[in-house]
């Protein structure tokens, strides 16, 4: 599987991390085939960064977090005064990394910051990267041309992943239920060989696995997508509260570098280079990484302080995150409502929104 896979296991991926150390999550430990990581509170004391020195960033290969190697590569840092070391891992790996106290900050959704914090790993999201735009589809064979259609039929997915959570909003879309289907669990990866054989009327997957059962079954067809459900997802910057405690200043400067990013990204003229960059670091060719950044909100200044605020829909990141922690609960991934608010801080966000207005 590529890697764009293991950055978007949103709701159960970090399984690895709480299998030991939450009731509930042994049975998904095959999921994903991850050791536990150490406890956070003891790891991290022994592996905590000087004060001073990079700071350092975990990230993975997701479009919304490769589109830090355009200020990687452009220097965009050293203009801001700011001192940094991002360290690429696949996704869990980044996980575990940062609950070991070996970086001070890690890209993940909304979701996993909540799991790595029940399992002890608290962290604080200071900027929105962005949300899904399309690369999550429900795939299903040529003669279903709607969800309604998928009623009583037999559906691929990954049980307690973030395409089992696109499934049940796509579900409530055409006023189903999950009973009024029939899961069959199967890892993401494989989502497309298994609609391929004709053994599911539908699957559903993420890029580039949900492109794949595209390719493999003509005339297949995508009935519901992360595009129909914005917001559903959001990927973070998250930081540990000591390390911003510590060096707000300095993560004040590399937010702004990301809103840099994000500006440099809606300019269609910058579409070429921008894919060249991002593609080189996942080993892809330009054109079809063009694809997934197609399929990927980028968030800037103006969207993360709007979506920082709170509401009782998906525009809201803070709603978002209550229907994550809903679902993560009912799928036993862990047992105690988290308590979502205090993982979001959208203080170096109003701080920047502020001084465009001021000026």
């Amino acid at each position: 599987m590529h890697t764009v896979i293991s950055a978007r296991s949103a709701c159960a991926a970090l399984v690895a991390l709480c299998a030991l150390a939450l009731p509930g999550c042994s049975e998904r430990k095959e999921l994903t085939q991850k050791p536990a990581a150490p406890a956070a509170s003891e790891s991290a004391a022994k592996t905590a960064p000087k004060r001073g020195g990079p700071l350092r960033i975990g990230y993975s290969d997701w479009p919304g977090w490769v589109a830090w190697e355009i200020a990687i590569q452009k220097g965009w840092f050293k203009e801001a005064g700011v001192d940094v070391e991002f360290k690429w891992f696949e996704y869990v790996p980044s996980m575990e990394a940062f609950s070991a106290g070996k970086v001070d900050a890690v890209t993940m959704t909304n979701g996993d910051a909540l799991v790595t914090g029940s399992s002890g790993a608290k962290s604080v999201a200071i900027l929105l990267n962005d949300y899904s735009d399309g690369n999550d589809m429900v795939v299903a064979q040529p003669a279903i041309k709607s969800m309604a259609q998928l009623k009583g039929k037999k559906i691929g997915v990954e049980i307690g992943f973030v395409s089992h959570l696109l499934l049940m909003n796509a579900l409530a879309s055409a006023q189903l239920s999950e009973k009024d289907v029939e899961l069959v669990n199967v890892p993401t990866d494989q989502t497309p060989q298994l609609l391929k054989a004709g053994d599911v009327d539908a699957v559903v997957a993420w890029q580039p696995n949900s492109g794949q059962a595209l390719r493999e079954v003509a005339g297949s067809r995508p009935v519901f997508t992360s595009k129909d459900v914005p917001g559903l997802i959001y990927d973070l910057l998250c930081v540990s509260p000591k390390s911003l405690s510590e060096r707000r200043d300095d993560w004040r400067k590399v937010t702004a570098v990301w809103f840099r990013i994000a500006d440099y990204l809606k300019k269609p003229e910058n579409l070429d280079e921008a894919s060249r960059i991002m593609a080189a670091r996942v080993g892809m060719k330009a054109d079809d990484y063009k694809q997934l950044m197609q399929g990927t909100h980028f968030l800037d200044l103006r969207e993360n302080h709007e979506r920082f605020q709170k509401g009782d829909t998906l525009a809201s990141v803070y709603h978002s995150s209550r229907v994550v922690d809903e679902f993560q609960r009912k799928n036993g991934i862990y047992k105690t409502p988290v308590a979502y608010e205090p993982y979001l801080d959208p203080s170096l966000v109003e701080e920047l929104a502020e001084s465009l207005v001021t000026k």
